[in-house]
């Protein structure tokens, strides 16, 4: 009988991500994108690394250090590398965006890689069934409703926060791809350092670095350092271990929900009528484009 461990991680998972924007909206009022980018990924970054001689422990205790991976390992390397820049440009992206939209509306648009996600099958010949179409089409909707204002224009947040979905979805596909080819919290370790030191190379470039605001930005910077970065992460990795990808994408989509819960608790955000009606069609469309897969999942 299968427990439900797993999918009580991934629902804490989604609980961390979709609370973190309020922190990522609030930090943008002390530093720049770049700068809170490189905090935070490198926080992240290590926090995790005691979890790696944790593990490596583990193995050799159970006599299992061939499975420990060597830092020159080349599916590691290449991993590492193509999902830290993912990371880099996604996570800047939504960064840029949360100056000029709102938490809630952030965490809906991001979940949107959900649906871009079989859009980016195909390009890798992977069928995609008629019923995720469907839900595509609903939540183009949706996203029209909560992001198009009168002259058919759309806000520049809202369209950063959309780019950064659209990098997620091929995060996602690159994480699936690599993570069960090598080590998972090295992979996570190496990609959020690289993710970090890119973000410091362009905080150099292109911002100001005050360390008195740094100092001010301590508590947005700590919480999505190592809650959103480590321990969500973490989380996410070991939940989807005992949990199906279908019912998985489905719980971790309710970030969306919990980051228009967190903005208007905490940053007192209100949404418009016609803005509500558009996140509850794209997470009708989060859910019918899972759904397809899930019945498909019960029957095998």
């Amino acid at each position: 009988m299968r427990t439900h461990k797993g999918e009580i991680l991934l629902f804490l998972t989604a609980l961390v991500w979709g609370s973190s924007y309020i922190f990522q909206k609030m930090g943008m009022d002390y530093v720049g994108p770049f700068t809170f980018g490189f905090f935070r990924f490198c926080i992240g970054a290590l926090v995790l690394v005691p979890l790696i001689f944790y593990f490596d422990w583990r193995k050799k205790v159970s006599g299992r250090q061939s499975e420990i991976p060597k830092i020159t390992d080349k599916t590691l390397l290449v991993g590492s590398i193509l999902c830290g820049i993912s990371q880099f440009v996604a996570g800047s992206l939504q960064q840029i965006g949360l100056v000029y939209t709102t938490a809630g509306k952030a965490g809906f648009l991001t979940s949107m890689h959900i649906v871009f996600v079989p859009l980016l099958m195909i390009f890798l010949r992977r069928k995609v069934g008629f019923t995720t179409w469907i839900g595509i089409a609903i939540a183009v909707f949706g996203m029209y409703l909560l992001t198009i204002t009168e002259g058919f224009d759309m806000h520049p947040g809202d369209g950063f926060v959309l780019g950064c979905a659209v990098v997620y979805a091929m995060q996602i596909l690159l994480i699936d791809h690599y993570a069960v080819r090598t080590d998972p919290i090295r992979l996570a370790v190496f990609q959020f350092l690289l993710g970090g030191l890119l973000s410091g190379v362009f905080m150099l470039i292109f911002e100001t670095v005050s360390w008195a605001q740094v100092v001010a930005c301590t508590v947005p910077i700590l919480y999505t350092g190592i809650l959103e970065v480590a321990v969500a992460y973490t989380l996410e990795i070991f939940g989807q271990r005992t949990t199906p990808p279908p019912i998985a994408a489905i719980i971790i989509s309710l970030e969306s929900v919990f980051a228009v819960i967190s903005g208007a608790l905490v940053l007192g955000e209100h949404m418009t009528g016609r803005e509500t009606i558009g996140c509850v069609l794209m997470l009708i469309a989060f859910l019918i484009t899972q759904l397809s897969g899930l019945r498909k999942s019960e029957v095998t």
